[in-house]
């Protein structure tokens, strides 16, 4: 009994993930999504397999058809390729009373429960701004790893910090609907400045004409995807000088019904078109190396905090936390001070 509860050891947990086995995946993500040593040791395993799957990031506002679109694109491609692995990993809102997530979008996905060619999790944000979790990219590496081809990352919806997934996926779908006068929004939240392609989902609402009219206006005033915020910083990814601005990017707007799974095709060969425009463009190699810039930023990060806490010690943190909430000394000062 007592092995029954002690935990694998991860390059049991890795190997029999990566061979196949359902369960072990899962218990694998788990872990990776607790962090600490365990984590790194499993993603080191893994890394060397990861880089062949086609990561697709699908954000945009709540009530914009997210989670419906994501289960169409899924099942549509399964449909036309039978052979390839989906994997699906959906960001949903932490729960104030467990912490884990509230499990909104798998419930919405249950039509693809029975597909075993589709793998489906649930991940809690568990504060993270952006709308994506913070272990997200490391959960994404797992799957690619595993043989996942297509992985389909749904952002929470939080609106206005949604462009954490430029980060981590190569294609991003922006999803908009009529009537909720999320184009405005969308300028104020850099949005559309992140987008690969846009959807105009529900687009048997009345006002879809004037959504899509919007939003290539506001394509053709430059808000192209042209840069990618990282902590304050802005970090430049277009295209380099040398590419003519005829030949980059340019989104498509799309127009479906997810609900009829109308459009779904247009979707998917969009995505195809980008992946090949990435491949063939050395804006494709300028995307894949701010994004693996960002990542060894944010594992340094938060790797230097962990080793500074051990060192510091809870006393001499509580302390300055202390003398800041009473106002007696700013929180630069006592930063510098913890530091020295």
């Amino acid at each position: 009994m007592a092995n029954s509860k002690s935990p694998e050891a991860i390059p049991v947990l890795v190997d029999r993930a990566l061979q196949g086995d359902r369960r072990a995946l899962s218990r694998l993500i788990s872990r990776v999504e607790n962090g600490g040593t365990e984590a790194w040791s499993a993603l080191a395993l893994i890394y060397p397999r990861t880089g062949r799957a086609q990561i697709v990031g699908v954000t945009g506002a709540p009530g914009t058809g997210k989670s419906t679109l994501v289960s169409e694109i899924a099942k549509y491609a399964r449909r036309q390729h039978p052979e390839i692995a989906i994997g699906i990993v959906a960001v949903d809102p932490t729960s104030p009373f467990s912490g884990g997530a509230v499990l909104g979008d798998r419930i919405r996905m249950r039509d693809l429960a029975g597909d075993a060619g589709v793998f489906i999790r649930s991940m809690a944000t568990r504060g993270s701004l952006g709308g994506l979790a913070r272990a997200t990219t490391d959960v994404v590496k797992v799957l690619d790893a595993a043989g996942f081809q297509l992985i389909l990352i749904e952002t929470v919806g939080a609106g206005q910090s949604e462009i954490d997934i430029a980060r981590t996926a190569a294609t991003v779908i922006v999803v908009e609907a009529p009537g909720l006068g999320d184009e405005v929004q969308a300028i104020k939240a850099g949005i559309l400045e992140i987008a690969d392609i846009l959807v105009v989902n529900k687009a048997d609402r009345d006002g879809v004409q004037s959504t899509v009219n919007a939003l290539h206006t506001m394509l053709d005033l430059g808000k192209a995807p042209t840069s990618v915020l990282h902590h304050g910083r802005l970090l430049t990814i277009a295209a380099p000088p040398q590419v003519p601005a005829a030949e980059r990017w340019r989104p498509p707007i799309l127009k479906t019904i997810a609900a009829e799974g109308t459009g779904i095709a247009e979707v998917l060969d969009a995505v195809a078109q980008h992946r090949a425009y990435l491949s063939g463009h050395p804006e494709g190699q300028q995307r894949a190396r701010v994004r693996a810039a960002i990542e060894l930023e944010t594992i340094l990060r938060e790797a230097l905090l962990q080793q500074w806490l051990q060192r510091i010690g809870p006393v001499e943190l509580n302390r300055a936390i202390e003398q800041v909430t009473a106002r007696t000394i700013d929180p630069y000062s006592a930063a510098e001070q913890l530091l020295s």
